[in-house]
């Protein structure tokens, strides 16, 4: 990891926003690699045969609404899956970026309660857009299930992606010393 230190002493010697610019290629790169856990992770938990089963029984709850699809990857699967796969992109991304996108030494008893306050408001925002999304997707473009709720998914990980930097940004802003 050497020529990467070098490579973030580079951009802080060019100036702040050169700065900001590698740290935002850093996260695209980190956002991705969460993208991927949560995509198969989701793809790993909805094919659990316990969860699976649940496919058939709609979950409507606060503001959640899932329902059953003849045919579909739906209900409570979806809502479990989708959820738990969102939460281990979100710890793989904390750690990540805290460590390796921003330099941070921040403290994480400070800087992990208000990422986790800020991730279950991100959370609860996308679960209640994924079925949302999915259903347009099947009902009203009539894609498949499978495609639907890639598009689903990553539709919240873009919208996710675009509120993460800037918080992640004033929360991981403390650098470690060399």
């Amino acid at each position: 990891m050497g020529k990467l230190k070098n490579l973030d002493s580079q951009a802080a010697q060019k100036g702040k926003g050169a700065e900001t610019f590698w740290q935002f290629l850093k996260f695209i790169v980190v956002s991705l690699g969460a993208c991927i856990v949560q995509v198969v992770s989701l793809a790993i938990l909805y094919n659990i045969p316990a969860i699976k089963a649940l496919s058939d029984t709609a979950f409507h709850w606060f503001v959640f609404d899932y329902p059953v699809i003849e045919g579909e990857r739906c209900g409570l699967a979806l809502f479990i899956a989708g959820n738990t796969a969102n939460i281990l992109a979100q710890i793989v991304s904390f750690f990540i970026n805290r460590e390796k996108t921003f330099n941070s030494s921040a403290n994480i008893a400070v800087t992990m309660p208000i990422y986790i306050v800020f991730t279950l408001a991100l959370i609860t925002f996308s679960a209640w857009l994924n079925p949302v999304v999915f259903t347009m997707c099947v009902n009203r473009f009539s894609l498949h299930s499978g495609l639907a709720l890639t598009i689903a998914t990553a539709v919240c990980s873009a919208l996710q992606f675009f509120l993460y930097f800037p918080v992640d940004k004033i929360l991981f802003r403390k650098k470690k010393e060399n």
